[in-house]
């Protein structure tokens, strides 16, 4: 696939300083990560993943919302990073104030070497305590419910934001001021459907900021962005990294 970068936007990004990356499903898919809604296979295919993704499904069958979160943790253990989480990490060290927000749960930006990561949604490879919601590294293994925490003997849980939960206070805080803040929004892989994510989106447009989509299909945002890179992001952020000598 050919990429072609527009030089005037080269040379706008050659001389920003504040710049944000929203990032969505399609960078993960790139990587072999299924979407959320694509996730459902063998056994999981009879229910939709609303149907698992709550915490009234976790009160009713813990074990079964255990089980499919630890089939999709070792999914996601079982893929790398892109080129296009690769190209990000990079780009970090390209201008001095850079902000990554994402949207996914696998942890592959970090993986890839992106730092500070925004992680609004949560991190599929982190467990922790349902009722204290403490980080919980080791656990033992049990056949018939999920584990426990050693501290109060709550059952553990993913640490991802299920429907019906608000998103973490300081995570969205954080992207929020960023997207008020930066002079470049870039969106990357994402639908620009789901909310609150996609209002990052409109914080940056009502405030002036460059926004370039980067996304192999159109979206919402497509006709309001200034720039629009077609392609996939593995295809399109190394050629633009590589533009901007941060590669």
């Amino acid at each position: 696939m050919m990429v072609d970068i527009p030089s005037e936007l080269i040379a706008q990004l050659s001389v920003a300083k504040n710049v944000l990356v929203s990032t969505g499903a399609g960078i993960s898919a790139e990587s072999g990560v299924p979407t959320f809604r694509d996730a459902q296979t063998g056994m999981w295919s009879k229910f939709r993943p609303e149907e698992l993704a709550t915490p009234e499904a976790f009160v009713r069958n813990p074990k079964m919302v255990w089980d499919w979160y630890a089939e999709r943790r070792d999914q996601v253990q079982a893929v790398e990073p892109n080129p296009g989480h690769d190209a990000l990490a990079a780009l970090q060290k390209f201008w001095s104030d850079f902000t990554l927000v994402t949207q996914n749960v696998d942890g592959l930006h970090q993986r890839a070497g992106s730092r500070d990561v925004i992680e609004l949604h949560g991190n599929i490879t982190r467990v922790k305590c349902a009722r204290e919601g403490t980080h919980v590294s080791v656990w033992v293994p049990n056949e018939d419910e999920p584990p426990k925490c050693e501290k109060c003997g709550s059952y553990l849980r993913p640490d991802v934001v299920w429907f019906g939960e608000s998103l973490p206070v300081r995570a969205l805080e954080a992207a929020t001021h960023a997207a008020q803040c930066c002079e470049v929004f870039f969106s990357v892989g994402t639908s620009s459907v789901v909310y609150p994510a996609a209002g990052l989106t409109d914080l940056a447009l009502n405030q002036g900021a460059l926004v370039v989509e980067v996304n192999p299909d159109s979206t919402p945002l497509t006709d309001r962005a200034d720039f629009v890179l077609p392609g996939p992001s593995g295809e399109v952020l190394p050629v633009l990294a590589k533009q901007l000598g941060a590669l």
